[in-house]
């Protein structure tokens, strides 16, 4: 697993993967998402292990711009209608090369980027198309520890999770 041990950036895609898809209006046209707080543990644990974040998504949302924020994901790309756009943007800001960014995505617009990162990891509930392409399937369904697991994989085959672990419990 060469290309885990030398990730910079993980790049995560938003509906479907860090949440579950749905998207609630309210009465008044206001969009509403729901955000797991394990994912964003597992997000925070990277962080601790000294790599970046990101989101790269196709539509625009307050919500998401607050849940960037609320865990100090340091590059967020919204509106991106092609996400390999968003993936040269990011290896542009991030001062990084495509071989050290990981991407998880869960639908096809998310397939022209899977081919491009060094490492690509997929929620339970993808379409077929994207489970057939990524280099990991976790168990987890978007929205409800996919990412989670996602970011555990990355650091247990880094060696880097009983680190991070240590580190948490060191804060009690």
């Amino acid at each position: 697993m060469g290309t885990l041990h030398t990730l910079k950036v993980v790049a995560f895609d938003v509906d479907g993967v860090l949440t579950d898809g749905t998207i609630y209006y309210g009465p008044d046209g206001d969009c509403l998402k729901g955000f797991s707080a394990r994912d964003g543990m597992g997000i925070s644990c990277l962080h601790a292990a000294g790599i970046k974040t990101a989101i790269i998504t196709g539509r625009r949302s307050s919500m998401v711009e607050r849940r960037a924020a609320d865990l100090h994901i340091g590059y967020v790309f919204q509106g991106v209608g092609r996400k390999v756009e968003g993936v040269r943007r990011l290896c542009e800001v991030a001062a990084v090369n495509t071989d050290e960014i990981a991407y998880m995505g869960d639908d096809i617009n998310d397939l022209p980027v899977i081919g491009q990162v060094a490492f690509t990891g997929a929620p339970a509930d993808a379409c077929a198309e994207v489970k057939d392409k990524a280099d990991l399937v976790v168990s987890a369904r978007g929205g409800h520890g996919a990412v989670r697991e996602f970011c555990e994989y990355i650091l247990k085959a880094r060696d880097q999770w009983d680190t991070v672990l240590q580190m948490y419990e060191l804060n009690q």
